[in-house]
């Protein structure tokens, strides 16, 4: 009984293993086949191993633009907070200084409610002259005293 070439039905086809020129087309396209796999698979792998570097350098990419963006974020952060605490000793000069401001203007309403009377006298009465200062000349000697400035004795200015 002749054999088969890969042919599972048994019948050879009129061909046999003896047959040499039939044997040796087969032989060539089932070798220009294997080529041509090969070839095909070496593409795909070629194909393959691009598309995982080309994944890999974006994924690259995506991490250092994260990283970029962290730190944006964290220096941004930082600024916030350096601004936050800015603000935050700014308005506590505005409290403070819109009662400073509050306390002058009740000082100059209380001024200009005494405006026609601009001495002690007028204020207390009196003539004694110990109380006798003009609010508008020396505001700031609002005591009415005669103040002579303190004078600290040299021996006492560095004592502990």
């Amino acid at each position: 009984m002749a054999s088969s070439c890969g042919n599972s039905s048994g019948s050879d086809g009129g061909r046999s293993r003896d047959s040499p020129p039939n044997d040796g087309l087969m032989d060539e396209k089932k070798r220009k086949r294997m080529e041509s796999n090969r070839e095909s698979a070496r593409r795909s792998r070629l194909r393959k191993q691009k598309h995982a570097t080309d994944l890999t350098a974006e994924s690259n990419k995506i991490k250092n633009d994260n990283d970029q963006i962290r730190a944006t974020i964290n220096v941004t952060t930082q600024r916030f907070i350096e601004i936050e605490a800015e603000n935050s000793v700014l308005r506590a000069q505005v409290s403070e200084l819109s009662q400073r401001l509050e306390s002058l203007n009740e000082i100059l309403n209380s001024m200009k409610m005494n405006a026609n009377c601009t001495t002690t006298q007028c204020m207390s009465g009196g003539t004694d002259g110990l109380f006798e200062f003009d609010l508008f000349e020396n505001p700031w000697n609002m005591m009415g005293f005669n103040q002579q400035p303190i004078m600290a004795s040299a021996d006492n200015v560095f004592g502990y």
